[in-house]
């Protein structure tokens, strides 16, 4: 079995490095400090108890370099898949799988979904066509990623917590491709379920992320401070109401209580979220991904979501004003 890796952020580096160690053919396809430092070094892992893993068998070439593997996993954020999509192909032969790992709604979610809505494209995830075209949705895997994890250094990634990848065919079906790529990274020591309802897992996820990352982008708090301080956290109860009535138009069944999964984020803690994370650095959030393609959804079911389309306007106006004068908002001690 051959693994690409496009990307070796954190993520990324997280699966490649352990994919590896379990004796797999891995390759990274990557650039600049982390080509050359993944070419000359390997992958460096520090795992949450703090045991140091070193993948010095890994290889690291430009995406011009590449070669066709039976895996192609992608894992940059969701707004940068488009840039890559029409040189994935070259990764690619007649049977290769491409493992989508981003969070949000993916390119390919009205494939093999059935109905009026089957092969439907989605313009916030995919407004050019160039997943849908470029890679094919046949190919797709789905995924959705619980990790959290933080790229050090080039070549270098700390796993912060969590190791499990649900895995899913958008048809629902087991079949042998995501069967055999569950149990080689169940091998590498992940927990690598694979559902027949990758959706209901997406939209699980989805369900806090359309709420709670704008939210702490424009508030810059934590989720903790979020779910305890009454009124964001009506908001965001607000927002996933809404949210929940898109997904369940959709066919969706959601199997936790809207609290439960509110009550679930409360847990995590002083976490700050992705998207604040990236405002605070000056970059471009996953804003079209997370609540974006929420309201797209929304427009095809015919489902009124005045709070989430609210909270995106302002979300989407304080990305347009750190893009245009390239800069980056974060509070500080006075």
């Amino acid at each position: 079995m051959r693994i690409a890796i496009v990307g070796a952020g954190a993520i990324g580096g997280y699966l490649g490095g352990r994919l590896s160690e379990a004796g797999l053919d891995v390759t990274f396809v990557v650039r600049g400090a982390n080509l050359e430092a993944i070419k000359r070094d390997g992958l460096r892992l520090t795992l949450e108890d703090g045991k140091e893993m070193h993948a010095r068998r890994v290889r690291a070439v430009s995406i011009d370099e590449a070669e066709p593997h039976d895996y192609v996993l992608l894992t940059m954020k969701s707004h940068q898949v488009a840039a890559v999509a029409p040189q994935v192909p070259r990764l690619c032969h007649d049977r290769t799988a491409v493992v989508t790992l981003q969070n949000g709604v993916p390119w390919w979610y009205f494939h093999g979904v059935g109905g009026p809505l089957e092969g439907t494209r989605l313009a916030s995830v995919d407004p050019d066509n160039a997943c849908w075209d470029g890679i094919g949705p046949q190919r797709a895997i789905g995924s959705v990623v619980y990790p959290a994890a933080e790229l050090v250094a080039p070549g270098q990634v700390r796993v912060i917590e969590g190791n499990r990848f649900t895995l899913g065919e958008p048809t629902g079906e087991k079949t042998e491709r995501v069967v055999a790529l569950s149990q080689a990274m169940i091998s590498a020591g992940f927990k690598a379920p694979v559902s027949t309802d990758i959706r209901g897992e997406i939209w699980v996820k989805l369900w806090g992320n359309c709420s709670f990352n704008p939210i702490s982008a424009l508030t810059h708090a934590t989720l903790e401070s979020i779910t305890r301080f009454a009124p964001t956290r009506a908001l965001a109860a607000a927002m996933m109401r809404e949210a929940q009535a898109v997904g369940e138009a959709l066919g969706v069944r959601f199997k936790v209580s809207l609290e439960q999964r509110i009550d679930g984020a409360e847990k995590v803690g002083a976490h700050k979220t992705s998207m604040l994370q990236d405002v605070e650095a000056g970059r471009a959030p996953e804003l079209d991904a997370l609540v974006g393609s929420v309201i797209e959804l929304a427009r095809h079911t015919g489902t009124p979501v005045p709070t989430i389309e609210a909270v995106h306007a302002l979300a989407a106006l304080l990305a347009k004003t750190i893009a245009e004068q390239r800069g980056r908002v974060r509070v500080e001690p006075a």
